[in-house]
């Protein structure tokens, strides 16, 4: 993991280069047996419901896709330490998810 000299965000591998995605500063990759690369962690947060039994809970939740009243959730922290989490909500019937902040 490579940080920005300039503002200290996280920098992105690109050509050769780590490029910061806040500021736009560029420094050389270097030795590239020295770092690793990875893809985007997104796949992480992707929970699957297998049609049934998910072993999440169940609570009563209104669908915005086909307004089944019942839906799995689950709570998964996605912002800083200091935020509160999200509550992600899987349909029981279509299997539609979305997400509910708290402000």
């Amino acid at each position: 993991m490579e940080f920005c000299d300039e503002c200290g965000s996280m920098m992105k591998a690109d050509d050769g280069l780590w490029v910061c995605g806040s500021c736009g500063y560029e420094k050389p990759r270097g030795d590239a047996a020295e770092y690793v690369i990875t893809e985007d962690q997104e796949a992480s947060e992707i929970i699957e419901s297998g049609g049934g039994s998910s072993g999440l809970p169940t609570t009563t939740a209104q669908c915005p896709n086909c307004d089944n009243d019942e839906a799995y959730w689950y709570m998964q922290q996605i912002r800083s330490a200091d935020e509160s989490e999200t509550r992600f909500f899987v349909c029981t019937e279509c299997e539609h998810k979305w997400r509910e902040d708290d402000h």
